[in-house]
């Protein structure tokens, strides 16, 4: 029986999130620079929210994608990274400095965290993608199930659903 709930919470936290729409929980938190930030800031915008470790090396390599999906769409997204203890604000500087992260890397110490995952683990890196109204649409943690996603291109293919391809012109509502 051990077995069998292990392997269940496992398939749980390598699939992608299959659940309705949910408001993404609200956190504000300090980031290298010295900035607060709100996720409610972001209203209007694709939101990618990263947990992470400045000592995971699948969260380093997952930085090289982020930069390039940053680049690819501009102004339509933000990503958020969120660092957990046992970094600290000298950790996360390092981490910024020596993988030219562009965007903010924020310190959680463990509350937002435990609002996004809601569950008994956390696996590095894992991110929450919440769209324009602030509403999550999908999350992902890594894992052999989900690599595609933080080493390949699949999270941009997730992104173009709600964003639309990076050179397309944005359909105007009235």
């Amino acid at each position: 029986m051990k077995k069998l709930i292990g392997v269940l919470l496992c398939v749980a936290a390598l699939a992608p999130a299959q659940f309705a729409l949910k408001r993404a929980p609200g956190f504000c938190l300090i980031d290298t620079t010295g900035q607060w930030r709100d996720l409610a800031d972001y209203h209007g915008k694709v939101v990618l929210v990263e947990f992470m470790q400045t000592t995971c090396p699948h969260c380093a390599n997952f930085t090289n994608i982020l930069s390039g999906l940053t680049a690819k769409y501009g102004d339509k997204l933000q990503v958020l990274s969120i660092a957990l203890a046992p970094d600290t604000p000298q950790t996360m500087m390092q981490y910024v400095t020596g993988h030219k992260q562009s965007w903010p890397l924020l310190l959680d110490q463990g509350q937002v965290a435990q609002a996004y995952v809601r569950g008994p683990e956390l696996n590095f890196p894992a991110v929450w993608m919440v769209d324009r109204d602030g509403m999550i649409v999908k999350s992902w943690q890594y894992g052999g199930l989900t690599k595609d996603i933080f080493e390949g291109n699949q999270l941009s293919r997730e992104l173009d659903k709600l964003i639309g391809p990076a050179n397309a012109t944005p359909i105007k509502k009235k």
